[in-house]
């Protein structure tokens, strides 16, 4: 049997036209190397699997490949990886110094990566001042963290520093699209969105998402499928909620939400959930704010169809009661009474001036 590699290793970006949303980066990083710009002390700072460390790897076979004619070579023994969460003291920095005097046998540099350089010790920072001051010729030293702040200033102003972004929710879609292609999976559009929702910007956690929904339901991804396995509210639930609220329905509407409530769904996190959709349904009032709507093509059919049922001033209301329960959420003692006051006067909403008869 095939040993399983998750798709996160798998489809891990071999070169910078691979990395998913970091293309401002990608590129300063080609040009430097280019024109031989490329700092001996660079930063990559930026959230959680958003491609620092890829991107490091990239860079370290790169500056290595000009005057070799095999484009395989990976230049492994010119690539030294440090992960300065177990190994945070000064002694580790001290032997990885004394190597750093040595040339490389191949290639013209050697590439020192410190991922999670945050985690080292204050004496370790200093003791690596001097070198990451003024390193060999023949070294680079890329660091990568995910807290710069906790790193000290006289560390920051020695490196070249580079912010990745987190990846958009349409790009980490249009990646999950072409692994989906790649294994011959059959997908909903919608289903990949709420995956990359999900992630929340992290390239990673959609990949392993991903593989999660996968074993889950085969080979054929839907919509329901993905709602279902992450246990999330989906578009759908809230629409049908709104419909209810428009048409005045005070006990459906009550209904509707101990059932949200028996499947184990949090009050806190339908309410910020029902704000969220009020705020697409704005969106789509007008044609201008509409690529603010962050949607499958599914999804932005039914939220246009109900935009148009719905007056500009109720949907601003309506976002304001939601948000104040939102903030009363946490501070109250009965939670589920304060979303149901909040649902009963969302209900209670006039239209146009005339308060419409409610249904009891």
């Amino acid at each position: 049997m095939e040993q399983f590699v998750v798709s996160a290793r798998k489809y891990r970006p071999q070169t910078f036209k691979d990395v998913v949303g970091q293309q401002a980066i990608t590129n300063t990083l080609l040009n430097a190397i280019e024109t031989n710009h490329l700092a001996q002390a660079l930063l990559f700072t930026g959230p959680r699997g958003v491609g620092k460390t890829t991107c490091a790897r990239i860079l370290a076979r790169k500056i290595n490949q000009p005057g070799y004619d095999d484009p395989n070579e990976d230049f492994a023994f010119n690539v030294f990886e440090l992960d300065a969460a177990s190994n945070n003291s000064v002694d580790d920095i001290r032997n990885l110094i004394d190597q750093v005097r040595i040339p490389p046998q191949t290639g013209q540099y050697k590439v020192y990566i410190i991922d999670e350089v945050h985690m080292l010790s204050t004496a370790a920072f200093n003791a690596f001042l001097k070198t990451l001051e003024e390193p060999p010729k023949h070294a680079i030293f890329i660091l990568a963290t995910t807290e710069k702040h906790k790193i000290i200033p006289t560390i920051l102003s020695r490196c070249q520093i580079f912010d990745f972004k987190r990846i958009t929710v349409k790009d980490a879609k249009e990646h999950l699209a072409e692994v989906a292609r790649n294994q011959a999976i059959q997908f909903e559009d919608d289903a990949l969105h709420i995956i990359a929702q999900k992630a929340d910007g992290a390239m990673r956690d959609a990949l392993s998402i991903f593989d999660r929904i996968v074993s889950f339901c085969g080979k054929n991804l839907t919509r329901q499928a993905v709602t279902e396995n992450l246990n999330v509210l989906d578009f759908e639930t809230y629409i049908a909620m709104t419909e209810l609220i428009l048409a005045h329905n005070i006990p459906q509407t009550l209904i509707e939400y101990n059932t949200i409530l028996s499947k184990g769904f949090d009050g806190h996190h339908f309410i910020t959930g029902l704000a969220s959709h009020f705020r697409e349904l704005m969106v789509c009032k007008n044609p201008v704010t509409l690529p603010l709507l962050e949607a499958g093509a599914h999804a932005q059919k039914l939220y246009g169809e109900q935009a148009q049922k719905c007056e500009f001033s109720f949907l601003l209301q309506a976002m304001e009661m939601a948000n104040a329960c939102d903030l009363k959420f946490k501070s109250s003692q009965n939670q589920r009474l304060l979303v149901e006051l909040t649902l009963m006067q969302l209900c209670s909403i006039d239209f146009d001036g005339e308060k419409k008869k409610l249904i009891s």
